[in-house]
């Protein structure tokens, strides 16, 4: 009997002492974690920093990330091993407690070849965790600690242009062309083009454009295409719309094109205006054509193939050929005698 509940007592402490290693591992409560930059760019460089807030002799940390956006480049604080979704950085200080680290940090590098808007997190935890001389021991970090950053492409803005040739005359439609264009746009799921115009007093102007489905939009008084918007976004964006331009009546007119975000109450992502001089008809320039483009107009005068003769002209041709004529019979006369 006595025997018996001597190895239940042995078997309770072996419980006990296990539990108590388990259960009071001491925490680090001052563990901070950092990125570099909030925003990365195609081929840079974003810095992930942990500091455990005090010397350890052992660590394995963690970090996990996306490899669709980001490549891992280098670490420090340890032996690093990436699989492309996780780096691992294993520490041990071999020296027994002379060489511990406090910190651990791992760097990547945005892909060339980002277009879009890319939200992406780095997930870090820890495991093995241990003080300079193998003590105290600490509890693993297991919920991750996450840092978000953007990686993006370095966008351009949105430029709007008017196009057209030659004059624009009263009461004739004109043909034109607005286009939206960039060389990286960012990208937006919703947006319209809308227009705004000031006329002279008591003139009115129509800027009219058929969509896909064959309905005519008044981009003035309604803007372009469907109200639930369309995206642009992108490398390279060109989009052009042909449309119609009718005004009623001569003067100086002021046309203003803006492109809209549907999403976020049609809040403007670029704007340009346009200045329009509207002629009669029986003003307009003969020759020669004239191109409205990014608010400049560039006037083309064709030159004559030649100078236009005078009535001075006919004495260069004339008075040389009596002097010969002259000189002819005054030499003729003398030779006679």
């Amino acid at each position: 009997m006595k025997k018996t509940v001597s190895i239940i007592t042995i078997f309770v402490l072996l419980f006990l002492i296990t539990f108590s290693v388990n259960v009071y591992a001491d925490t680090l409560d001052n563990v901070t974690t950092d990125v570099d930059k909030q925003t990365i760019h195609p081929g840079e460089t974003v810095k992930v920093s942990v500091d455990f807030g005090t010397d350890l002799g052992a660590y394995t940390t963690n970090i996990n990330y996306d490899s669709k956006v980001l490549d891992y480049v280098s670490a420090e604080g340890g032996e690093a091993n990436d699989n492309k979704k996780r780096v691992k950085v294993v520490f041990y200080d071999s020296t027994g407690g002379s060489n511990p680290r406090r910190n651990v940090s791992v760097t990547f590098k945005a892909k060339e070849d980002i277009i879009t808007s890319n939200p992406t997190d780095f997930k870090i935890t820890a495991t093995g965790l241990a003080g300079p001389s193998a003590s105290p021991s600490y509890d693993d970090i297991s919920s991750p600690y996450t840092k978000t950053v953007m990686v993006e492409p370095s966008y351009e803005d949105y430029d709007i242009a008017l196009k057209y040739v030659g004059d624009i005359i009263k009461n004739k439609e004109k043909d034109m062309k607005i286009v939206v264009s960039s060389t990286m746009g960012r990208s937006y799921e919703h947006t319209r083009i809308l227009a705004e115009a000031t006329t002279p007093k008591g003139e009115t102007v129509k800027i009219t454009g058929i969509d896909s489905n064959q309905v005519e939009h008044d981009i003035i008084q309604s803007g372009w295409g469907d109200a639930s918007g369309d995206s642009i976004g992108g490398k390279n964006v060109i989009k052009e719309l042909n449309v119609k331009g009718l005004f009623s009546g001569t003067g100086d007119y002021s046309i203003t094109l803006k492109l809209v975000n549907r999403d976020k109450s049609d809040e403007t992502i670029a704007s340009k205006n346009f200045k329009i001089t509207v002629k009669d008809e029986n003003t307009q320039t003969l020759t020669g054509t004239t191109t409205q483009n990014n608010n400049q107009v560039v006037q083309n005068k064709q030159k004559p193939s030649s100078l236009p003769k005078t009535g001075s002209t006919i004495y260069f041709i004339v008075l040389p050929l009596i002097l010969v004529i002259i000189v002819a019979s005054y030499f003729y006369l003398n030779k006679k005698d």
